[in-house]
């Protein structure tokens, strides 16, 4: 079999680029920016100065900046592109026209998935970083309008999530944001229409097993959306036998 190098490329076998934050979180293993929460190679591109201050503000003057980083991961041979925070919603529709290649920026591009599984009467909920910034525009942003069957629960009023995802004090206490994480998905369930919870933040998906025993709801987060993704871009082969 011939093989033939692609321009621009210098690395190979990285199927999904994600797009960073410029934050300063310890990022453990179950987080988006953890390169061994993967079963297959990352690749991964910083987007100078978006800091999670600039997205909860909906900073829209990094749009360039997101479609750049976008361009050249696209050029280094990613097969598609995500993003480590849901609020990256904001860009979703300009990054997705400005490459060729799948663009999945939000985890909650999941949302109208995860409607469709449910009953009419149920709801979805969400636990985001930050309640105030997950406004209608966001929901849009993601294709998801009739957001009206959404309940949220935010972790910006808490101790421990918010010293380490909004203030980024430089350490991480896992064990006590465990608790705080399935404690805002139990205030949640206490809504008994609840039939799926979404972990909004990239931060997460450590805890959504905690979660899912906690509630014995279906948990979807960051990872299940970038797994999915990546099962439709580089698909397994089976041999032709029983």
């Amino acid at each position: 079999m011939l093989f033939r190098a692609n321009k621009n490329q210098t690395s190979y076998g990285e199927d999904i680029g994600i797009l960073l934050l410029d934050t300063e979180v310890p990022f453990i293993q179950g987080d988006v920016a953890n390169a061994k929460s993967y079963n297959y190679p990352v690749r991964y591109k910083r987007v100078d100065k978006l800091t999670a201050e600039a997205i909860f503000a909906h900073e829209y003057s990094f749009i360039d900046a997101m479609i750049s980083a976008a361009q050249e991961l696209e050029r280094e041979g990613v097969k598609a592109i995500t993003g480590d925070c849901g609020f990256m919603a904001l860009f979703q529709q300009e990054v997705k026209a400005a490459v060729n290649i799948p663009v999945f920026l939000s985890s909650l591009i999941q949302l109208p998935f995860i409607n469709q599984t449910l009953r009419n009467d149920q709801k979805i909920g969400v636990v985001t970083a930050n309640v105030a910034p997950l406004t209608a525009h966001l929901f849009a942003a993601v294709g998801y309008a009739e957001n009206d069957n959404v309940v949220i629960q935010g972790l910006e009023k808490t101790h421990y999530f918010r010293e380490a995802a909004i203030d980024e004090v430089g350490s991480l206490d896992s064990d006590r944001i465990r608790e705080e994480v399935v404690d805002a998905a139990l205030q949640l369930t206490r809504n008994g229409d609840v039939g799926a919870l979404l972990l909004e933040c990239s931060l997460l998906p450590v805890y959504s097993h905690a979660v899912q025993q906690a509630t014995r709801l279906p948990v979807y987060d960051f990872l299940t959306m970038i797994d999915f993704v990546h099962s439709a871009v580089a698909q397994r082969q089976f041999p032709d036998s029983f």
